[in-house]
């Protein structure tokens, strides 16, 4: 029994800086919190957001110009109006074109419902 457990230092005695080596590689590399591991997905998380980043600053460019549009600009306002709400002049009719008979029929209650709170 002895001689097992002298064997077993003398390796560990005589490996000590190798071993000392591969613990610490495996600790910096895969176990810690700061690992190597980590830094490769922290990494990954960083570029995603930067992609979202660019996509919300053009998304402010856009909705800034159109912004600057409508307060230069009052043909705008009721190109807007005309469009997305459905609203009319008093000597104008709307018609909505669509393969979609529900959409269709909400945004034809939509603009009576306008119509209607205009008279």
């Amino acid at each position: 029994m002895s001689s097992k457990l002298t064997d077993f230092w003398n390796v560990l005695s005589r490996y000590k800086y190798v071993i000392t080596f591969v613990v610490g590689v495996a600790l910096v590399g895969f176990i810690d919190d700061n690992s190597f591991l980590r830094r490769v997905q922290y990494d990954m998380q960083i570029g995603k957001m930067k992609d979202e980043i660019r996509k919300y600053n053009l998304q402010n460019e856009k909705a800034t110009q159109a912004l600057n549009e409508l307060r230069r600009n009052p043909k705008a306002i009721r190109k807007i109006a005309r469009e997305r709400y459905f609203m009319k002049a008093d000597d104008e009719d709307i018609y909505v074109l669509s393969t979609d008979q529900q959409a269709a029929d909400e945004a034809i209650e939509k603009a009576n419902n306008i119509d209607e709170a205009a008279q």
